[in-house]
């Protein structure tokens, strides 16, 4: 629906005041989709081999599963994504980076994440939306550092350096936490 609004019904909102030349697509529609269709099939099997080598992964690198599925997955998971904003930030289009970044955010939080837990429900697998209070709180912070950085809809290095930052912490954390049900980070 964003892409939508920002493309199509209110693209004057997304303009420049500079007049920009048109680009010339590197590549038809057809080749587009045919391209993207085969290269979602590939992604599905690799996607499938990562997740098969989770477990040997944690217990040979002696990781916690938080740290993998909540900072090795998501990185790797999303590389095309972190890609693609780069890409386009270096190339001065701040608001389709923005959209690409945060876009993936709030997709993953408002269909991916509810629909896996309606889809595990379904397979009676154990699943919920009851997250620890410290994965909460997390959220929240994280939340309010891009929320901060967003607002205003410019970017510096001092905000680019407050969000790494901010990301190393939530890292470490999980890094250093304990598997073991002593190890938690439930609080209470």
């Amino acid at each position: 629906a964003y892409l939508f609004f920002s493309i199509y019904t209110h693209s004057y909102l997304f303009q420049s005041e500079g007049g920009e030349e048109e680009e010339i697509p590197d590549m038809g529609p057809w080749l587009a989709a045919s391209l993207l269709f085969v290269f979602t099939i590939i992604t599905s099997y690799c996607t499938e081999f990562l997740v098969d080598a989770i477990d040997g992964t944690i217990d040979s690198w002696h990781l916690s599963q938080e740290f993998i599925g909540i900072i090795l997955l998501p990185i790797i998971g999303n590389a095309v994504e972190h890609y693609t904003a780069i890409t386009v930030a270096a190339k001065n289009k701040m608001d389709l980076s923005l959209g690409v970044a945060a876009g993936s955010g709030c997709q993953m939080a408002l269909l991916v994440t509810p629909f896996t837990v309606l889809a595990g429900w379904y397979m009676d697998k154990p699943m919920s939306l009851d997250f620890h209070p410290f994965q909460v709180i997390v959220l929240t912070f994280s939340v309010l550092v891009v929320g901060s950085c967003l607002q205003h809809g410019t970017s510096n290095w001092l905000e680019g350096v407050m969000l790494i930052v901010a990301y190393t912490m939530v890292a470490l954390v999980y890094f250093f936490q304990d598997d073991s049900p002593d190890g938690s980070l439930l609080i209470g």
